[in-house]
């Protein structure tokens, strides 16, 4: 699962991404992997690590939505469906 969110730029700040993944480990579990930054930028990386996919889910959901309520809105979603809240 990706989700990808940008933020336009304003005044005299460049236009922002902020992108969610969820990816099945090799072990036993999910990460979330967070990507932000600049637009056209590699930006920071961040990855946390959850024995199942239902934390690995609410995790994302819970920043996606502080991601949106600091204006960021979402480009894009792939992969599977993500359950109703």
């Amino acid at each position: 699962m990706r989700i990808y969110m940008q933020i336009p730029a304003m005044e005299d700040k460049p236009p922002r991404f902020y992108q969610l993944m969820l990816q099945k480990d090799l072990v036993d579990g999910w990460n979330l992997i967070r990507n932000w930054g600049e637009t056209g930028s590699r930006g920071r990386v961040k990855q946390d690590h959850y024995s199942d996919l239902e934390q690995a889910q609410t995790a994302l959901l819970r920043v996606r939505d502080m991601q949106l309520e600091r204006g960021y809105k979402v480009m894009f979603m792939q992969g599977q469906e993500l359950p109703h809240e």
